[in-house]
């Protein structure tokens, strides 16, 4: 981690009355980074990414952006959700340009729309601009939804599982597209996913969240696979199967029997599995 991290989450923790789901995380995110969350159901990960939003007040702690205090939505922050949330009445170009306006309301029809067509065709959909929802795939739907979210032109993209509805294919496709626009746009991402192979793939690391309730982050995972990685040839690099072991290994076992009450939550550590076990780096807050 750098000296000034984009994102910094100190201390966070949220509780349901009684119940409370995660506790003292903390956790930095430099800028252009891809990082992807993974936990089991109930640990608290949808309720993360919608702190980050601005969407959700935690019980404690803060969450900073470039030092300043996140409290409350901003279009300095996109949401990408599992549902498209496209609005059916308006063409592919109209749902982008919604978007685009609420940015930059000065703008004028012509300005709007050259923009919003630039992150139509960023995303593969530029002979599609002038359809309905009803008339595309799921996965062109999908497609939307991103070019939607990055023609604001974020600081930070937020997805929660945005391709789990998708068959396995168009899910493959679209997870090559994600690859190559943020690593062309250096946009900083932060992503919910239970598909260990996705977060290989994409992120650059990847946060390991205990059970909920009661749940911390016990590990972040460096990927050591090279950044110009694709999903075909992922499996032959001969760190692919230490880190993929190591994921399963903690989603299957040590999730549940990690030892919540022995960890130092302020600093979690952070493991390059492929490169042969665990490396404790510094994350002082």
């Amino acid at each position: 981690m750098t000296g000034n991290p984009f994102i910094r989450v100190e201390g966070l923790a949220k509780a349901y009355g009684p119940t409370t789901v995660f506790r003292d995380l903390w956790m930095s995110i430099d800028k252009g980074e891809f990082i992807c969350l993974i936990g089991h159901s109930g640990c608290g990960k949808t309720t993360i990414l919608n702190a980050l939003a601005g969407l959700e007040e935690v019980s404690d702690g803060a969450i900073l952006m470039d030092g300043r205090e996140i409290d409350g939505p901003s279009l300095d922050r996109a949401v990408i959700f599992q549902s498209h949330a496209l609005m059916p009445w308006m063409s592919v170009l109209e749902n982008v340009d919604f978007a685009v306006r609420s940015r930059w309301p000065g703008w004028n029809k012509a300005k709007r729309h050259q923009h919003a067509l630039k992150f139509i065709e960023l995303v593969g959909l530029a002979g599609a601009a002038n359809k309905k929802p009803a008339e595309l795939s799921g996965g062109m739907k999908q497609r939307v939804g991103i070019a939607r979210a990055l023609s604001i032109e974020p600081k930070m993209l937020l997805m929660d599982e945005p391709f789990s509805a998708l068959d396995a294919l168009t899910r493959g496709t679209l997870q090559d597209e994600v690859l190559r626009i943020c690593h062309e746009t250096q946009q900083t991402v932060f992503m919910i996913t239970h598909d260990v192979d996705e977060a290989i793939l994409l992120a650059d690391k990847i946060v390991l969240m205990t059970n909920g309730p009661q749940a911390v982050i016990a590990e972040i995972v460096e990927n050591t696979l090279p950044r110009d990685r694709s999903r075909h040839d992922l499996h032959r690099h001969p760190h692919y199967y230490r880190i993929r072991n190591h994921l399963i290994e903690f989603l299957v076992d040590r999730s549940k029997q990690f030892d919540r009450a022995a960890m130092d939550t302020r600093h979690p550590q952070i493991t390059k599995p492929g490169l042969g076990g665990p490396t404790a780096l510094d994350q002082s807050a």
